[in-house]
């Protein structure tokens, strides 16, 4: 976590192999990805960014997209696994619904709930999700959040998120400002150290508390 233009979305980027390190190394498995083809980083690798993005076609065609010989039952799965399966079954052609020129027809939320089952059908090892509740409204975050440990289970996981909630139960956070690592540990172990994290999760938490009653 960090606040914009920290070098969060930088670290992704090197991870995803975008582009690569100039210096130092990116070791998988104690092994520098650059000694393996691209073809594998990304047969390995699922990711999902800030701004969901669907092709003209089905909510079918676009989850299988993340792995184009997935079953019907295997893309089933995946939008069950990330909960979107119950939004999609009560659309009129349920699977088969038309999602528009770049998803048009879908709301954000529904359009990342369907690039996330995109981006988990073919069970990738490891998993990047990139400020992907930044613009959902806060029932759809709490579906992805609850999907979220579910899904990253037996994987290694990178969480970028500007609201901690979704960090909370990472094993390990980082704390990054000017591109440094300034912080790291566990939720509970930055909020003992009462530093950077702390200030910054007590003031979000206020604001959070403030607006629910609010609008109670």
């Amino acid at each position: 976590m960090g606040e914009t233009g920290s070098g969060k979305s930088t670290i992704v980027n090197l991870i995803c192999r975008f582009y690569e390190p100039t210096e130092g190394q990116i070791l998988i498995d104690g092994r520098d990805y650059r000694e393996r083809s691209q073809l594998w980083l990304q047969s390995n690798l699922g990711y999902v960014l800030q701004s969901p993005h669907l092709f003209s076609g089905t909510i079918r065609d676009n989850i299988r997209y993340g792995k184009l010989d997935a079953s019907m039952e295997e893309i089933e799965a995946a939008a069950r696994l990330v909960n979107a399966h119950d939004f999609i079954s009560k659309l009129e052609k349920g699977y088969d619904t038309q999602v528009g020129e770049g998803g048009g027809r879908m709301s954000t939320g529904q359009k990342q709930l369907i690039s996330f089952a995109r981006a988990i059908v073919a069970d990738p090892k490891l998993f990047v999700f990139d400020e992907a509740t930044s613009s959902v409204d806060t029932e759809t975050e709490q579906v992805i959040q609850n999907a979220i440990q579910k899904v990253l289970k037996g994987r290694t996981s990178f969480i970028i998120a500007h609201r901690l909630s979704t960090i909370r139960a990472a094993d390990r956070i980082l704390v990054i400002v000017d591109g440094k690592v300034i912080e790291e540990g566990s939720h509970k172990d930055l909020l003992r150290k009462k530093g950077y994290y702390y200030r910054l999760y007590t003031n979000q938490f206020l604001e959070e508390e403030g607006a629910r009653l609010l609008n109670k």
